[in-house]
Order: structure tokens, then sequence, then C-alpha cells
């Protein structure tokens, strides 16, 4: 079980999470592209999906920290530490383009990161095989998510695309590791729930 001191360093986590400036050691995809001719309505559509995608990633942030949090076996714990480092670039990517094109981020990520880290600790407690089965399917879910927004996205916005597709690999990447692993299959009812929750999430972020 977590200690005191894991308990103050996950609230930390959090606060740094959704209140301050995320940074990456990798530097953001498409940064040198040029900027294309968008108009108003396009960076408009590009910057709510892109706030979308912020707000994914508080919550993967938030999943990931609360699995670590109850996970029982050092390895399924480093897995999904790594994941969460990944996950922390991410969110400085998308973050700093939608300060590019103009947009803000969601006003309920203290919400969703509250929500996705209970979530997050329940599978933890569930032991590690559903634990990184939980992540792996999270992944493959997002996945699926990224590359819905790679067609919806303005056809000239090459930076936010260049973005998504590296996010996209690594989040491959991540269902692949939980998988090996050790991770289970869940079950459908259970993927079904994941994909509703994501969907509440996804369309209010758009907006909110």
């Amino acid at each position: 079980m977590p200690t005191l001191d894991d308990l103050i360093v996950a609230f930390d986590k959090g606060l740094r999470t959704v209140f301050g400036p995320a940074q990456s050691l990798r530097a953001t995809p498409g940064e040198n592209l040029p900027e294309t001719g968008m108009t108003a309505a396009e960076r408009e559509l590009a910057a709510a999906l892109m706030r979308v995608n912020h707000s994914g990633e508080i919550c993967a942030q938030a999943l990931y920290q609360g699995q670590a949090l109850t996970a029982r076996n050092p390895n399924a714990r480093v897995a999904l530490e790594r994941a969460a480092q990944e996950e922390t670039e991410h969110l400085a990517w998308t973050e700093s383009r939608i300060e590019e094109l103009g947009g803000r981020k969601s006003l309920l990520n203290p919400a969703w990161y509250a929500g996705s880290f209970a979530i997050g600790a329940l599978a933890g407690l569930l032991g590690d095989r559903w634990n990184l089965g939980f992540l792996a399917e999270t992944e493959r879910q997002v996945v699926a998510h990224l590359e819905g927004h790679l067609t919806r996205l303005p056809r000239e916005d090459h930076k936010s695309r260049a973005i998504l597709e590296q996010m996209k690999d690594d989040e491959t990447r991540h269902a692949t590791s939980a998988i090996t692993h050790g991770g289970a299959e869940l079950p459908a009812p259970a993927k079904r729930a994941m994909r509703l929750s994501s969907r509440v999430m996804t369309e209010t972020a758009y907006w909110i």
C-alpha cells in the first residue's frame, strides 16, 4: 500500500500537471516546420482539437500516476512511470501548440485529473495484470482517437499533424510494452465503459 510520502508526492505531481508548465526532454515534433496559411475557422478547429488532446494527456498523467501509486510489481511500476514521463512530453507539445494557435486549455482539467487519478488507483488495486491491461486498452483507444483527429485537422496544419503522429507512435509502443509486461485483456464491458467515459471527456473538452 502507498505510504504517506507516496501520497504527498502524488499530490505534488497532480498540482504540477494541472497548473504548472509541462516540460519535454525531446524537441517538439514539427517545431521547425513553417506555419502555413490557415483561415481563422481552421485555426479555431485545430486549437479545439489540440485542447481535447491536451485534456487527454492530463487524464493520461492522472491515470498512470494513480496506477503507479497502487502497483504491486516493481516492473509494472517502472513501465507505468516511463509511460507517464512520455505523456508529460505530450502534454508540453499540445500545450505549446494550443498557444501557437491562439487557443486555450480546458477549464475542466482539474476535474479530469481527479477523476482519472481515482480510476487509475482503482485499476492498480485490482492487481498488476489488470493494471497493465488497463494501460494497454487505454493506449489502444487513444491511438484510435488520434487517428480520428488526424483526419479532422485542417490539411495545412502540418505542425499539429507532426505532434499527433509522434504521439500515436508513442502510445502504440506503450500498449505493446504493457502487454509484454504481463497485461491481461480486459473484458468487453470494461472496454465499452472506457470508450463511453472517453467520449464524455473529448466532447466536453472540445467546447469547455
